[in-house]
């Protein structure tokens, strides 16, 4: 499983590089945008990332849902806390989460294991 969280990360930030070699001056805007809006505010960085973790799952987005369980891990949110995050997300966007909610369950089982 480990691996999973391995590939991802590697094909992230290649991919991330590749992008940023263009110099588009819009993408980079909106990396940016996104990097900021995720920064320690009124709001903790766990609470923002695991709202961030809930709309991409609703939105049904796997690579997003698997970027935000790794901030997840990384800032210390428990097992308990990301299960419930996966109960408003799944009671949110309806049955039709539940295959990304099995690849999300996955995911922080490879995170969990690599801890």
């Amino acid at each position: 499983m480990e691996n999973l969280v391995e590939q991802f990360n590697d094909y992230r930030a290649r991919m991330n590089e590749r992008i940023m070699d263009s110099d588009n001056l819009i993408i980079k805007r909106l990396f940016n945008l996104d990097t900021n809006a995720y920064a320690e505010g009124h709001l903790n960085e766990a609470t923002k990332e695991m709202l961030g973790l809930a709309c991409s799952m609703v939105l049904r987005c796997d690579d997003c849902v698997k970027y935000h369980l790794g901030k997840c891990k990384e800032l210390g949110v428990t097992t308990a806390q990301v299960q419930e995050v996966f109960s408003i997300a799944t009671l949110v966007g309806g049955t039709i989460v539940i295959p990304h909610l099995r690849r999300a369950v996955e995911y922080w089982d490879a995170l969990s294991q690599e801890s």
